[in-house]
């Protein structure tokens, strides 16, 4: 996933972009998943908030790197939610501290 900007909104063409998926994906798991709330504004846009971020950031891992089907990735959702996120937390700075450290070797 790509990095979004710190912001109190984001469309839907943001986070499509971000996650490097189609709207239409986006749009498809907010209907199958619960925890996915977008708010609407007047025109009907959809704007996510950082707390929808964090779930998408779940939803994807758990559907397009962990290869979960949607009904599965749903039951382990209402199972361990918290859980998942702070493992998926964990990697992410795993993954940044690794980043940093083949920078460093790449120097020497």
């Amino acid at each position: 996933m790509q990095s979004l900007p710190d912001k109190r909104y984001y469309s839907i063409g943001e986070v499509a972009k971000a996650f490097e998926v189609n709207t239409s994906l986006i749009r498809f798991w907010e209907t199958t998943f619960d925890i996915l709330k977008p708010k609407k504004n007047a025109k009907g846009n959809r704007k996510f908030t950082p707390e929808d971020i964090k779930n998408l950031q779940l939803i994807y891992h758990l559907v397009k790197e962990k290869g979960y089907t949607l009904e599965g990735a749903k039951a382990h959702l209402k199972v361990s939610k918290n859980k998942t996120l702070d493992n998926l937390d964990l990697v992410k700075r795993l993954s940044l501290v690794k980043e940093e450290l083949l920078k460093i070797k790449s120097q020497l």
